[in-house]
């Protein structure tokens, strides 16, 4: 089984060659510690206050499988806001809070651009860091629900493929409280094999490529909370369901380069241009 080293992120040991090159090699990186254990607490204790105001109104059961929450306007509108989604299997649970935390809400827009962040993208390559979505994942215990196999260059459409996902743990993530798997090595292609959008008018999932996916070879990431998960945005990961008593709480932020082109049928629109990791202007 392929293994995926974990690196020193508070201060960023590895050289960036042997970064740029493990990342060509397995479109994945771990970094242990992050954030501290005080820094996820803020991050934790402020999403829930965010969950107590905005699940006050109207909600929607967001599912990775069906995508029915496609066709409701509080999921294509969400782009710019911050939106409360609930458990299919439970709507009484949050499932998440998405989609403009890192431009709206204080405590998560100063931990989205931590400076190690911008540099680490630029170490892989990108030239005009731009972060346009940003996700708190809750998976709470016992009805957190699973997340299909994907690659986010299908949901963040740019020309050429350009987003990277930043994960970060929360909780102490493992297989048996749904934390990530990956499949390392299977982010070089051209394209992914499926686009999320507006091509026909309608938000939807059109799978271009049929073949299965490996998932012989997918290996599971089992971090400490306060790690950062990198993930290549045409590289296959997914999760299983949280049926533990654990929590598994994480903050997932997605960043684009600038250079390339923003597809024009992505579902994701803002009135405003993408920030970089700079505060955006008031």
């Amino acid at each position: 089984m392929t293994t995926v080293s974990a690196h020193d992120a508070a201060v960023l040991t590895a050289p960036p060659a042997t970064l740029a090159a493990e990342w060509a090699r397995q479109g994945v990186l771990v970094f242990d510690g992050l954030w501290s254990a005080a820094q996820c607490a803020a991050l934790r204790q402020q999403a829930a206050a965010l969950w107590a105001v905005r699940r006050q109104v109207p909600t929607v059961s967001f599912e990775t499988d069906a995508q029915s929450h496609a066709d409701s306007e509080h999921f294509a509108r969400s782009g710019g806001e911050i939106r409360a989604f609930t458990e299919a299997d439970d709507p009484s649970q949050p499932n998440k809070l998405g989609h403009a935390l890192h431009d709206l809400d204080p405590v998560f827009a100063a931990a989205s651009r931590d400076r190690r962040l911008a540099a680490l993208c630029r170490v892989l390559g990108m030239s005009d860091p731009r972060l346009v979505q940003s996700m708190y994942i809750f998976k709470n215990p016992q009805v957190g629900g699973a997340v299909n196999v994907h690659q986010d260059a299908a949901f963040l459409r740019t020309d050429p493929p350009s987003v990277i996902g930043l994960w970060v743990a929360l909780h102490d993530a493992h297989r048996g409280n749904g934390g990530l798997w990956v499949l390392p090595g299977c982010h070089r292609e051209a394209q992914p094999r499926a686009r999320f959008g507006d091509d026909t008018g309608m938000l939807d999932l059109h799978t271009d490529d049929e073949r299965p996916w490996p998932l012989d070879r997918a290996v599971p990431l089992e971090v400490k909370a306060g790690s950062l998960v990198v993930l290549h945005g045409l590289l296959p990961h997914f999760s299983h369901p949280n049926r533990s008593a654990q929590p598994r709480e994480a903050y997932a932020l997605h960043v684009v380069d600038g250079a390339a082109r923003w597809h024009a049928h992505n579902w994701l629109r803002r009135s405003t241009p993408f920030s970089g990791f700079d505060p955006p202007a008031r």
